[in-house]
């Protein structure tokens, strides 16, 4: 008769030993009995096993309730193996596996006790006494805790039949990752599920508020608790994370955070082979030279994509063209080389015309610079900073350096330094008793990034192993780059319309007495880094001249501005009097005498207010008193004795102190 799976009430235990039921359940922590607690119609209850009481109390309830013993032996002998349910997402999962193995090697080693402890009914008993303990196959008693003999019977007989692992898993309704069990109907879940892939990105806990709210006015009863909406939007975002943030966060992040990325290859490209190019705006604030104030300007570099090495850069108050040709420019004399391709950002100063091949140069057959250099660019795509490896090292040009320098002010309005908060006193005056107010100037901070480049390059190459990225800088194949053709070479062609203020060539104004009278087209040569002046040639390429770039004149350079303003002033308002004195004299072998009499008079009209003049005799010019022109200028005076003679010893005395004047060697002796 077996004793080992049938329990006992504390009522029943109580009659046995002629005790109080209560005497039972309080000695329950102190005997040696196994109990377990039960729930009753009254409340909790325990029961205890009977085979764990003494031997004559099992014996009087043996034979007090045989026929229930008998019953119950028969039950256990009868229990049928264990019939394996496929679950509805097909697979087992790992929890499951581990203790169904578990199972597997507790029965295979109950089966081993047994057979060496005689007779098995005795032997169970111990086995289960051990294992119940903890102390005996720990790692398995960890996984499946306590067990009576009748398990250890049923997972005998489901394993021996089948011989599977998989019988003994537990008969869980096991659901796949894409399907999720909830009591959430689909009408909760839809606007559930709208407010929280709503673009303004509603937090969980007011999209459950919000949710319970529209169900309410509804008309929807028994509205499930936050916890189930809260777990729904758990599993929702662990398993439809793309969807999660392309809705909440847009497609850059989905691009950023979701979508795989491509894995560059860097050991197939050489030294100086491809240069990174970008603009990076300057977190610090160095001194305007054109205003004196302090500004943050910005600095180009071309970066070596293999080495890392910063090969050339330019300090400028704003992205442009001249100054990204300069950096070229530099970087092509420090690497002695020409690069296969600039990889670049698409910027407008990039992408700017005179930069690159365009249609209006290739229906006139020039090219950019680039193509003269024999130099492929390539643009990067807009608002994609991972496709540029100059990024990360302006990440660290930012944490190194910018943040050294008293000027730093921050990246962003989140980081700027204490001193330039608000209501920030104290900081404001540190800052000022350290600092002074300094500001660098471009030329300082050009030094200082030397000597900070000084020290990046000397770090470890991040593409070479073993290597700093000054060594694998110098390991490069030179190729003894002439610098006067590279300056040649960078001379872009553009073809341009004569006016009469000569060319006019980004917004500015080039001239030179070459091109008066011309009204053709012609080709221009001229470089970005220097754009002071630009060579004139013609369509077919035959040299015309140089032509300076105009600059602007003080509108009271007499009354307000300095001497070389008042300087500037009489060389520019001279120049066409001599123009057109130059073209009435070239005209003079075209007409007969008669003719260039009258255009002698012409000049004469022209320096006298119409007004006032009185056409003078053909031998000889005399101006009553009342009728000498008024002179503007010393030089109009001069040139007006000079051409009708002087009248009196005034005029004569005081043509000969002009003739000693710095004014009229500055005018007429350069000429």
């Amino acid at each position: 008769m077996d004793t080992e799976e049938i329990w006992i009430s504390t009522k029943t235990l109580s009659e046995i030993k002629n005790v109080t039921a209560r005497a039972i359940r309080l000695s329950l922590p102190k005997s040696n009995y196994v109990f377990r607690e039960i729930s009753s119609s009254g409340g909790k209850s325990f029961e205890i096993l009977l085979s764990s009481i003494e031997y004559k109390f099992q014996e009087i309830y043996k034979n007090k309730y045989y026929e229930q013993v008998i019953n119950f032996e028969t039950e256990i002998n009868s229990v049928p193996a264990i019939k394996q349910v496929p679950t509805s997402s097909g697979f087992i999962p790992e929890t499951a596996k581990t203790i169904a193995l578990a199972r597997v090697d507790l029965v295979l080693e109950w089966q081993k006790f047994r057979n060496k402890n005689l007779p098995r009914q005795k032997g169970d008993k111990v086995f289960l006494e051990l294992y119940n303990s903890g102390e005996y196959l720990k790692n398995v008693f960890q996984i499946i805790g306590k067990t009576s003999r009748g398990s250890l019977q049923r997972w005998y007989r489901s394993y021996s039949e089948r011989e599977n692992w998989e019988i003994l898993a537990p008969q869980y309704n096991y659901s796949s990752f894409n399907a999720y069990r909830t009591i959430l109907t689909e009408e909760e879940i839809g606007i559930f599920l709208k407010l929280l892939l709503h673009p303004n990105q509603f937090s969980i806990g007011k999209a459950i508020k919000l949710t319970a709210h529209i169900l309410k006015k509804r008309g929807v009863e028994n509205i499930p608790r936050p916890i189930t909406f809260r777990r729904y939007s758990e599993y929702f975002k662990k398993n439809n994370y793309d969807k999660w943030i392309l809705m909440r966060e847009g497609e850059k992040a989905l691009k950023d955070a979701i979508l795989p990325y491509i894995k560059r290859d860097i050991s197939k490209i050489g030294i100086g082979q491809v240069l990174v190019a970008d603009g990076h705006t300057l977190n610090f604030l160095v001194i305007n030279p054109f205003t004196g104030k302090p500004c943050r300007a910005t600095l180009v570099g071309f970066l070596d994509w293999k080495s890392g090495y910063l090969a050339g850069y330019e300090i400028m108050l704003e992205e442009n063209t001249q100054c990204i040709a300069s950096a070229l420019r530099m970087a092509i004399i420090k690497f002695d080389m020409i690069p296969d391709i600039i990889y670049q950002d698409n910027g407008k100063a990039f992408r700017a015309k005179y930069f690159s091949k365009c249609a209006d140069f290739s229906e006139l057959g020039f090219n950019g610079i680039y193509s003269n250099l024999g130099i492929k660019p390539v643009y990067a795509k807009p608002y994609n900073a991972r496709a540029k490896v100059i990024e990360r090292f302006f990440k660290e040009f930012q944490e190194e350096f910018e943040k050294l320098l008293p000027t730093y002010i921050g990246s962003s309005i989140k980081n700027k330094p204490a001193h330039l908060k608000r209501n920030e006193k104290f900081h404001k005056e540190l800052h000022y008793k350290v600092n002074q107010g300094y500001v660098p100037t471009i030329e300082e901070t050009i030094k200082l990034i030397n000597c900070w480049l000084n020290y990046h390059h000397s770090k470890p190459c991040p593409n070479v192993h073993g290597k700093s990225i000054k060594e694998v800088f110098e390991s490069r194949e030179r190729q003894n780059v002439d610098i006067n053709k590279l300056d040649n070479l960078m001379m872009a062609h553009e073809v341009k319309t004569i006016h009469r203020n000569g060319i006019r060539f980004l917004n500015m104004d080039y001239y030179n007495d070459a091109l008066y009278g011309l009204r053709d087209r012609v080709m221009i040569r001229y470089s970005l880094f220097d754009l002071t002046k630009i060579k004139i040639y013609t369509v077919k390429g035959e040299f015309i001249c140089i032509t300076k770039r105009v600059t602007s004149t003080h509108p009271m350079a007499y009354h307000l501005g300095e001497v070389k303003d008042r300087e500037d002033f009489i060389r520019k308002i001279k120049k066409p009097q001599q123009l057109r004195n130059r073209t009435l004299q070239t005209i003079k072998k075209y007409l007969p005498k008669e003719d260039i009499k009258f255009l002698e008079m012409q000049m004469i009209e022209d320096s006298i207010p119409a007004a006032e003049y009185i056409a003078p005799e053909p031998t000889q010019i005399i101006l009553p008193e009342k009728l000498k022109p008024v002179f503007m200028n010393a030089y109009e005076k001069y040139e007006f004795l000079m051409s009708n003679g002087c009248t009196n010893p005034e005029e004569r005395k005081w043509l000969q102190n002009y003739k000693n004047s710095e004014e009229y060697k500055l005018i007429y002796e350069d000429n």
